[in-house]
């Protein structure tokens, strides 16, 4: 995130924003956003409204300056959104958020919901600001052609990509007392596969598996590890180990690889996590172009956060970044939405 901010030093810069900044620090103005203005009163009636969830205003108790801070983040992010919705012509109606809200809660209760976010300083409206910014990203996606990642052609193609990855190593390893015993382990192995379950029936231990096991490779004990890498499927090796006694028989099953649909939504979640990744950059270009400037009395905006002001000087900014999914609450950009993990956070 790059936040260009302008400071005393600029005093030539000043001189000639002096006719705007004349019209940009009314006492009754609690931010400016662009054209658009988010006022003393409209901030307090919005303080107001969530602390009359009791829930919530525990929670913010003694932290009453912060928290009016933090609806005031929120507040001039809806602004930068609504900039960023009708830019693009992807303006969501109401009934249309509420539809994806009700889609991310899925069988959730959504009071436990509401009541988990009123903990941590979120209100209703809050959680549903976020859904609406979440759904104009999607749109923006969509319109802009970075959200090409999740089609069935490009879902595919990851797969195969990831499939190295995604397949595990079927092991057992059975511990028997010496090297002729391994190799009459090995010769049946090799011989029958199947028969894994009976011969480490023989050989009960700590260190013996009672059937094979799938296994990520990086889950494969490191002793093991490159002779299981080498190994072909249905083969098996032995290993003496001194510690316990005796030597230690590995066999290496079949290769246990999921198929596409089983993947599949974890395919999409990436995809479509690198599509709101790319959306909030065409928001932060948005949010770049408008000049927002913050009454003194509440702060100024530093890294996407309405923070108390060194000096109580109006800052212009000219940008700042966004966020990714699932910033604490009340973070400049994403909150998390519920149903997409982590309890309903804010904007």
């Amino acid at each position: 995130m790059q936040t260009r901010r302008l400071t005393a030093s600029l005093a030539l810069g000043l001189v000639a924003l002096a006719g705007v900044a004349g019209c940009r620090t009314s006492p009754n103005v609690a931010a400016y956003v662009g054209d658009e203005q988010v006022t003393v009163a409209e901030l307090q009636e919005a303080v107001d409204q969530r602390l009359s969830d009791p829930a919530l205003a525990a929670a913010t108790a003694g932290r009453e300056d912060e928290f009016t801070r933090l609806v005031l983040t929120r507040m001039v992010q809806v602004e930068v959104y609504a900039q960023a919705a009708e830019e693009y012509g992807v303006t969501p109606s109401d009934g249309e958020v509420r539809e994806l809200l009700d889609e991310l809660i899925g069988d959730q209760d959504p009071e436990a919901l509401y009541a988990q976010a009123a903990a941590q300083g979120v209100g209703r409206t809050d959680i549903f600001e976020t859904v609406r910014q979440q759904l104009v990203r999607q749109r923006i996606a969509v319109s802009e052609g970075l959200a090409e990642g999740l089609t069935e052609e490009q879902l595919r193609a990851d797969y195969e990509e990831a499939l190295p990855s995604l397949s595990q190593v079927s092991l057992g390893y059975v511990t028997v007392p010496d090297q002729a015993a391994a190799d009459a382990a090995v010769a049946t192995l090799q011989a029958d596969p199947a028969a894994y379950p009976t011969l480490a029936a023989q050989y009960p231990s700590s260190t013996t598996l009672p059937q094979v096991e799938p296994r990520a490779r990086e889950e494969v004990p490191t002793v093991l590890a490159d002779q299981v890498t080498a190994a072909a499927p249905n083969t098996a090796f032995t290993v003496p180990v001194p510690e316990v006694g005796g030597v230690l028989v590995v066999f290496v099953g079949q290769p246990v690889v999921p198929s596409f649909e089983e993947v599949r939504g974890d395919l999409e979640e990436a995809a479509a996590s690198e599509a709101d990744g790319a959306a909030q950059q065409v928001v932060a270009d948005v949010r770049a172009d408008l000049d927002i400037t913050v009454n003194p009395r509440y702060g100024t905006i530093e890294e996407g956060q309405i923070v108390p002001a060194d000096g109580g000087v109006v800052d212009i900014l000219e940008g700042e970044g966004a966020t990714g999914p699932g910033t604490a609450p009340g973070a400049d950009g994403a909150g998390t939405a519920p149903g997409a993990g982590g309890a309903p956070a804010g904007d």
